[in-house]
């Protein structure tokens, strides 16, 4: 049995993607499953922080500015990996990349299990964020590598849903072991894993399907920052990036900082009754993502499908931001909603991705992942910041910074939609 993917042409001195050679089952669900391992524990590690929250908060007696840039230093260190990783890619390929910064990760988990300060959460975190640098981006550059372009959007999006897995680890998983054996004991066993996760991935994957060799434009360029130039100077991109900047921060916000936060202080759940919230959103984001995978070819049509999911996204984050203590049930409906209908990301990544050749996949993927990290890192540390407007009430915060949250992210939200609607369309039918 094979599967269709995407094999490359050089011609000129040009990589072309071009339908298609035969790959066999195996290598290619073996890339998938790997893929898959590697952004679980992506996801569980930016996500950690959402469930365990009010405890780390306590225990190391923390602000909410300071939890806000505990959060953010693991969106900063992907921030500043990306140009090294986006040259690593298109030099030394994703496997051997991945693989090295896999240590990081490793070491960022353990120092999870000791920390006693602040500045010792937001160390960890930062090397955790080192670790997980090239996990998604390499998804990316891989994918696109192994698979034709009119499936981009849906290969993609089942990678991305299966990385959903990560995060139902960091809800109820999570919150138990929290309960019974304290948060620091998860991050023993999320250490041994990372460190499996990057002994595999050295094993089992390789950077081009088989029988295609590495197209000559990479093996010639000798001059790698000229190739990010070339990237920065593609037509349309920075239309495309200012809602990059936004789409993924806002849902990871609300799910990764404030959900936990929220959830305690205006509905007073208990950690394992968050752990479960967590979950049922991170079902959703899996669902809706499965959901958007198809639907690019159906309509045909990448930008109109970002534009409507991210268009009812503002809406739900205004309803959030209209009531101070909304009903329970119309919380959690909320909350999920948001996380189904805003999972168009794969598709968004998938647009960004069609404005580059192949020989500058790794630069250009990085590049747009930039856009995104800038948001992950800005959203979290100007979000919390806003509670320090309202008094506080006891450890927590008032309902009153939430909907301000809430408002805000809905408003970075609109504006990289705005900019966003007025760029070329990405139609897989003519790629």
């Amino acid at each position: 049995m094979a599967l269709r993917v995407a094999s490359l042409e050089v011609c000129a001195g040009k990589a072309d993607m071009k339908q298609a050679s035969d790959v066999p089952v195996r290598a290619a669900l073996c890339l998938m499953a790997m893929l898959a391992f590697v952004t679980i524990l992506s996801q569980f590690f930016r996500s950690s922080l959402g469930v365990i929250g009010p405890e780390v908060i306590r225990e190391l007696g923390l602000s909410s500015g300071e939890l806000g840039l505990a959060n953010a230093s693991f969106f900063i260190a992907l921030l500043l990996a990306q140009i090294p990783v986006g040259l690593a890619f298109d030099r030394i390929g994703p496997r051997l990349t991945v693989t090295l910064l896999s240590g990081f990760a490793v070491a960022g988990a353990l120092l999870h299990t000791s920390v006693e300060t602040a500045c010792g959460l937001v160390a960890s975190r930062f090397l955790l964020g080192l670790g997980c640098a090239a996990s998604f981006m390499a998804t990316i550059v891989l994918s696109t590598r192994w698979y034709a372009p009119s499936l981009w959007s849906t290969v993609l999006s089942w990678t991305f849903a299966l990385s959903q897995l990560g995060i139902v680890l960091s809800g109820t998983p999570l919150a138990f072991v929290a309960s019974q054996w304290g948060w620091r004991s998860a991050f023993i066993v999320a250490a041994a894993l990372a460190a499996l996760a990057g002994l595999l991935f050295w094993v089992l994957v390789r950077d081009y399907p088989p029988g295609v060799a590495r197209p000559a434009a990479a093996r010639l360029d000798d001059r790698p920052l000229a190739g990010l130039l070339q990237v920065l100077r593609t037509p349309g991109l920075y239309r495309v990036l200012a809602l990059q900047l936004v789409a993924y921060s806002s849902i990871a916000t609300v799910m990764g900082l404030w959900a936990g936060p929220y959830l305690f202080d205006v509905h007073e759940l208990s950690p394992l009754a968050r752990g479960n919230v967590l979950v049922a959103m991170a079902f959703a984001q899996t669902v809706g993502t499965l959901c958007y995978g198809p639907l690019d070819r159906l309509i045909n049509s990448r930008k109109w499908l970002v534009m409507g999911g991210g268009s009812l996204s503002v809406m739900i984050l205004l309803a959030l931001a209209a009531v101070p203590k909304p009903s329970f049930a119309a919380a959690l409906t909320l909350l999920i909603l948001l996380c189904f209908i805003g999972s168009y990301g794969p598709v968004l990544v998938a647009h960004t991705r069609s404005l580059f050749p192949d020989h500058l996949a790794g630069r250009g993927a990085t590049t747009g992942n930039i856009a995104q990290l800038l948001g992950s890192v800005g959203l979290p540390l100007t979000t919390g910041l806003l509670p320090l407007a309202f008094p506080s009430i006891g450890a927590g915060y008032a309902p009153a910074a939430y909907q301000l949250i809430f408002l805000f992210i809905a408003v970075c939200l609109a504006a990289g939609l705005a900019c966003y609607g007025t760029a070329a369309d990405s139609r897989p039918k003519e790629l």
